[in-house]
């Protein structure tokens, strides 16, 4: 296998966020997704391009994001068409693409969707809930009142039935539940959601209030710190630690009561863990972002029309790579006044 590239701190390129649309049918204040897509969105075939790329720099997991990615009308068909990455040897030189995950909301996913993405090739689902009812829903996805939350909560409990119909096995985690929770927001659902995620079966990841973009409102009062989620969850349900696997973003706990079921934090503020963030994004429209809370990124679309230049475009993400110094989380006490305008949440896939 080829040398793979590392960045000034000694890390390796191994996670491709793949934006596919900005747009969301949801309109949650911490993540503030647009309404429309930029211009000049990139092709089917210049996004497989693009991961064929990474794969030979050492991308081994593709995360498929938005927005919400299932507004992509070609959803299924690009990960059919990424299925050849997935074939090759594991020590093939020009590398291979072990998994393809996806990140939704869930609204979207109804029996058959569920079905076409099994068949194309997905391998893990993460859905995204962060009340138990209508009202928390509403206030956390940016809904006009508790009926609209109401029926949110049913479609996303209906989806992770569909998503297990379909093949996606919690028990080996490829159904998970994400959370995002906000001091004033929700943090009265912590044990609403752990329990619903037990009855569910499903592993709980929390993930802590990001100051990612420029119009979420973060504020650093508003944050739940993880510890604090696991110590009141915890008192509930006790929990002994696990730990966080090398470049994983989650910390995770075992349910003592619970043979194999887990809750997961992300603590992105409180313990962040840059040393070993191994995470390249890229955008709907071809930007490629070294770092989530990153300001300025990288146009690849010079290497991809007006056709797709291989040689030339994974120098380029090479070079991007190998430059990356990004650890904003570490530095975010010392750096905060010399800190540019990050790029939103939405364009980014979180």
């Amino acid at each position: 296998m080829a040398e793979r590239p590392l960045d000034l701190h000694g890390r390796p390129l191994g996670v491709l966020r793949l934006s596919l649309t900005a747009r969301c049918n949801l309109a949650c204040p911490y993540c503030c997704p647009d309404l429309e897509d930029p211009p000049d969105l990139l092709t089917l075939a210049e996004r497989v391009a693009l991961v064929e790329a990474t794969v030979g720099l050492g991308v081994h997991t593709l995360r498929l994001t938005g927005g919400e990615p299932l507004l992509h009308r070609r959803l299924e068909e690009l990960i059919a068409a990424l299925q050849p990455l997935r074939q090759r040897e594991p020590h093939d030189p020009r590398g291979a693409l072990r998994e393809i995950a996806l990140t939704s909301n869930g609204v979207l996913l109804g029996a058959e969707r569920a079905r076409q993405l099994k068949e194309a090739g997905l391998d893990r689902i993460t859905l995204s809930l962060d009340g138990t009812d209508g009202a928390s829903v509403a206030r956390m996805a940016g809904l006009g009142g508790a009926a609209a939350g109401g029926a949110v909560l049913e479609k996303v409990l209906a989806a992770i039935r569909h998503a297990r119909a379909a093949g996606f096995d919690p028990a080996r985690g490829e159904l998970k539940l994400n959370a995002v929770i906000t001091r004033s927001g929700n943090a009265d659902q912590l044990l609403p959601l752990a329990e619903l995620a037990r009855q569910q079966g499903l592993e709980l990841r929390l993930i802590e209030f990001m100051d990612v973009g420029n119009r979420n409102g973060w504020a650093p009062e508003q944050v739940l710190p993880a510890a604090e989620m696991v110590a009141r969850i915890g008192a509930a349900w006790p929990l002994e630690p696990v730990g966080r696997t090398p470049h994983g973003t989650a910390s995770r706990w075992r349910y003592r009561d619970r043979d194999g079921l887990h809750l997961a934090v992300v603590a992105s503020i409180t313990a962040p863990f840059c040393g070993d963030c191994n995470r390249l994004r890229i955008t709907a429209d071809g930007v490629a972002y070294s770092c989530l809370f990153a300001a300025n990124g990288t146009d690849l679309r010079p290497w991809l029309r007006p056709r797709s230049e291989p040689a030339r475009l994974r120098q380029a993400l090479e070079g991007l790579w190998r430059a990356r110094s990004d650890r904003w989380s570490e530095e975010r006490q010392e750096a905060a006044d010399q800190r540019p305008a990050p790029a939103e949440m939405a364009y980014l896939g979180g």
